[in-house]
């Protein structure tokens, strides 16, 4: 059996090559199998993913539905998991502080056109080639700010006014507000962060992040403790997907919201590739980044359309599927199946979700989306190290769009000047 470098240049979702190949009711248990269990793992992590981007946790499900079933539909690889992705929590808040959430669909609409684009011009292999140390920066920046944004709903915080968006005058105002602390509040958020760690590593197949919202879910039930649900910030979760529709156009803000569709392009390309890249490395085969591409780049425009945020490849969630044994872009389609079933059967469950608890489950995504490993090694060698932490403080004190554009553009000099100068003894 190939492993698909042939083809990997073509416009064929992988979907339609599988079923072509031949589909045996041995692989669909495997994939029904797989599907289960990515959306044990997608179903708590969409919720969180949904409130730290500041908008209601059914959005983030209608990503995970909608955008779930065209990424694995359309896409280019065998194994990707599409969904709302933690690194798009500072991008998605700053764009609904600033335009609204009718500006954000706009935004991941345009995204998404944006995205079908380039996997059309075939710009799938450029993407790839972002340097190491730029992607290694904006992901530990990215972490870091992912982690302020949730120390308020950890601890319970009341500031005195809007959350700063900025990382330092953030710290500052959570400083500010932490005579406001509520123990039972930042116990049930350390907890479930706590219970995820101890089951990863003693039962590293098991839901750990279900099994602490969970529990966290049932203390604040029983205890009746005075801590901050879904139930009382957004009052619930609906029963099912919205009627699709488009959101509001107009010229001025079309204009208003290019930049940050922009950024939205640039890091659902980075990220989406980089986790059929982890696929390929996990599996042996290839995945056709274009096509890949070109079906992020629908299924943003269809999330937009049924009221969802933005749809990127997810690493934790692909990860998840491969090793829960998928066999084709069938399991990530029943994944999608098995979320939309939670919310027609059992929606109001999740009006008791302690806010807390689903910023427990992103401490943990922070832990693990910061590559501190190669963080530090890239530091041995100057080169990379002034690209890292160039990459990793403008993404930290600016933005993200800011920390990849002047990383690539801070490797490309440092490699033009590497050329330029004779090797030693030349």
């Amino acid at each position: 059996m190939t492993n698909g470098s042939a083809t990997a240049h073509r416009y064929l979702p992988k979907l339609a090559t599988v079923l072509r190949e031949g589909y045996s009711l041995g692989a669909l248990r495997r994939d029904a199998l797989a599907a289960l269990t990515v959306a044990i793992v997608a179903l708590p992590l969409s919720m969180a993913i949904a409130v730290a981007s500041g908008v209601s946790p059914g959005r983030g499900l209608y990503t995970s539905i909608v955008g779930g079933f065209l990424v694995s539909a359309l896409g280019g690889s065998r194994y990707q998991i599409g969904g709302p992705a933690g690194a798009f929590i500072v991008l998605v808040a700053a764009t609904v502080t600033k335009f609204g959430v009718d500006g954000l669909l706009l935004t991941v609409l345009l995204s998404g056109l944006m995205l079908t684009l380039m996997g059309a011009l075939r710009l799938g292999s450029l993407i790839r080639h972002i340097p190491h140390a730029v992607t290694v920066g904006f992901t530990c920046g990215i972490a870091i700010t992912i982690l302020s944004s949730q120390l308020k709903d950890l601890g319970g915080l009341t500031l005195a006014g809007t959350e700063p968006g900025t990382l330092i005058p953030k710290l500052v105002a959570l400083a500010e507000a932490l005579p406001s602390l509520s123990p039972a509040t930042l116990a049930v958020g350390l907890g479930s962060a706590a219970l995820i760690f101890v089951v990863r590593r003693y039962r590293p197949t098991w839901p750990g992040m279900l099994f602490a919202v969970v529990a966290a879910s049932l203390a604040a039930v029983l205890l009746h403790l005075p801590i901050a649900t879904i139930g009382t910030r957004f009052g619930g979760v609906p029963h099912g997907l919205p009627m699709p529709a488009l959101p509001p156009i107009t010229p001025d803000l079309l204009l208003q919201v290019l930049p940050a569709a922009f950024s939205f392009t640039l890091l659902g390309g980075v990220e989406s590739l980089l986790s059929a890249k982890v696929a390929d490395s996990m599996t042996g085969r290839k995945h056709r980044s274009n096509m890949e591409l070109v079906a992020q780049g629908i299924a943003n425009i269809g999330s937009a359309i049924f009221g969802g945020i933005s749809v990127t490849g997810t690493i934790a969630r692909t990860a998840t599927n491969i090793r829960a044994g998928a066999c084709s872009p069938l399991s990530g389609i029943m994944h999608a199946g098995f979320i939309l079933l939670f919310m027609l059967v059992a929606a109001p469950l999740a009006t008791f979700i302690p806010l807390s608890a689903l910023a427990g489950v992103l401490v943990v995504v922070c832990w693990n989306m910061a590559e501190k490993a190669e963080f530090l090694r890239l530091l041995a060698n100057w080169r990379p190290a002034t690209v890292l932490l160039t990459t990793f403080g403008l993404t930290l004190v600016e933005d993200l769009t800011t920390g990849i554009v002047a990383g690539c553009v801070l490797a490309a000099i440092l490699a033009l000047l590497k050329r330029g100068v004779p090797e030693e003894g030349a």
